[in-house]
């Protein structure tokens, strides 16, 4: 591990995550690596969110960063584990962050309905991790915009106050290439712009989407049995 992301989501971590890859720090942990390729990986989570043993370096064998939920959450675990790795502190205009993660990362955790965690128990474990380790433990009640915006500040302060300067670097994805690059000791890419990805208008669909299913597959459960006992119905009178 040489780079431990300590910034929450919604300030560019996805777009950082693909800075770092393309810097030649990858793979790059994120999010959507437990929630898309790796959902085995939430049995380490709630080891972890429930102050269990983890075996960090023995999780992170084929990766050589991370960013974004769950990973900035132990930033300083991490940092102890990792005591080379520098760490990048990703930042955004509070009131912009609060905004954007409302509506997007908060607003899919609403919307996934809790039958669809009965599908699958793996899976079952991510309501657990995000659930009740970000929006009740982290934020208790995301519904209070000043007082959400006060704990992103303080998380922000808390990792400014605990990681050596030397080691830190806050960032920006506005800024680019140049402060990271500068941190990290790399050249800037030449002729590639830097990724600016999952934007809010992008994410918003996927919580439209997710609503959609939500309203959608419990009338199917209700109008196909339906429509097969009126079928039958039908052909048993003819």
């Amino acid at each position: 591990m040489k780079v431990i992301g300590a910034g929450l989501g919604r300030t560019g971590t996805l777009s950082t995550q693909a800075a770092l890859e393309e810097l030649g720090f990858g793979p790059c942990y994120h999010m959507e690596e437990l929630l898309m390729k790796h959902p085995e990986h939430a049995d380490t989570w709630v080891d972890a969110l429930h102050g269990r043993p983890v075996d960090w370096k023995t999780f992170f064998k084929d990766y050589q960063a991370t960013v974004d939920y769950p990973g900035c959450n132990y930033y300083q675990a991490l940092m102890a584990v990792y005591p080379d790795a520098k760490v990048i502190l990703n930042v955004r205009d509070p009131e912009k962050w609060y905004e954007s993660a409302y509506q997007t990362i908060y607003a899919i955790n609403k919307a996934i309905p809790s039958w669809i965690w009965l599908l699958n128990r793996q899976r079952a474990k991510f309501r657990e991790i995000v659930g009740d380790q970000i929006w009740k433990r982290q934020f208790g009640d995301f519904e209070n915009r000043e007082a959400s915006i006060e704990i992103f500040v303080k998380h922000n302060e808390a990792v400014k106050q605990y990681v050596p300067p030397d080691r830190l670097l806050v960032f920006d994805v506005k800024q680019g290439w140049a402060p990271l690059c500068e941190f990290l000791g790399v050249p800037i890419p030449q002729d590639k712009p830097f990724p600016h990805l999952n934007d809010t208008a992008e994410f918003r669909k996927r919580v439209r989407i997710v609503r959609l299913i939500r309203w959608l597959v419990p009338l199917m459960v209700i109008l196909v049995p339906a429509s097969v006992i009126a079928l039958f119905i039908y052909r048993r009178r003819k």
